[in-house]
């Protein structure tokens, strides 16, 4: 099944089912984010609009790109705002955003279904204005080294999802290569297993 569709079949079921992965993201997206100001957002992968409600708190303008259109007919349902415009959009592709226009791009458990990092940072730095931020919170390679994925529950089973594992190193050479220095990493635990494998990783990138 492609990405695309399982996502779409997910949609229905996205905010609502236990999701552990879906709520430690939302915390590391606003702890981090809520130390900076920002007026013009870029979400990749809003799926729902699980954080675009948030984000809403503080920016002026909103353009969330998703390649679900069921999961967008979800963000549009709960999020009736003209900040916010929503579209479907492969990030594979040069992103249809005026350059030098964003304070901030977001990206959400969405980079494990992108093959080419290099595209993105390099579609970002253009997006970006100087000194606009970058924030990556994604699935820790050190889940992805042992087995974890993208997946949800339904009647006939669970549905795993395509991903592909990127290293550490990975997103900060990309981000490098095309303009973008680090200013913080943070690995998320869940609170059940603060001892255990990092669920999570941050990184946030400024032009």
């Amino acid at each position: 099944m492609s990405v695309e569709k399982a996502y779409n079949i997910w949609a229905h079921q996205y905010d609502i089912n236990k999701n552990r992965t879906r709520d430690l993201d939302k915390k590391s997206t606003i702890e981090t984010l809520s130390k900076f100001e920002f007026e013009t957002v870029l979400e990749l992968g809003c799926g729902t609009g699980k954080n675009t409600s948030w984000l809403l708190e503080k920016a002026t303008q909103i353009i969330g790109l998703d390649f679900s259109q069921e999961m967008l007919n979800k963000a549009k349902e709960k999020i009736s705002n003209k900040k916010v415009v929503f579209k479907k959009a492969d990030l594979n592709e040069d992103w249809e955003v005026e350059n030098n226009f964003v304070d901030l791009i977001t990206s959400s458990l969405t980079l494990e279904h992108i093959e080419n990092l290099n595209h993105i940072f390099e579609q970002g730095n253009l997006k970006l204005k100087k000194n606009g931020l970058f924030f990556i919170s994604e699935l820790h390679p050190f889940k992805q080294y042992s087995g974890s994925k993208a997946q949800y529950e339904t009647e006939n089973g669970t549905q795993e999802l395509e991903v592909y594992t990127h290293h550490i190193s990975e997103y900060i050479d990309c981000a490098n290569n095309n303009g973008l220095k680090l200013v913080e990493i943070k690995e998320w635990f869940d609170d059940t297993n603060p001892n255990g494998l990092p669920r999570l990783i941050s990184l946030l990138f400024e032009k």
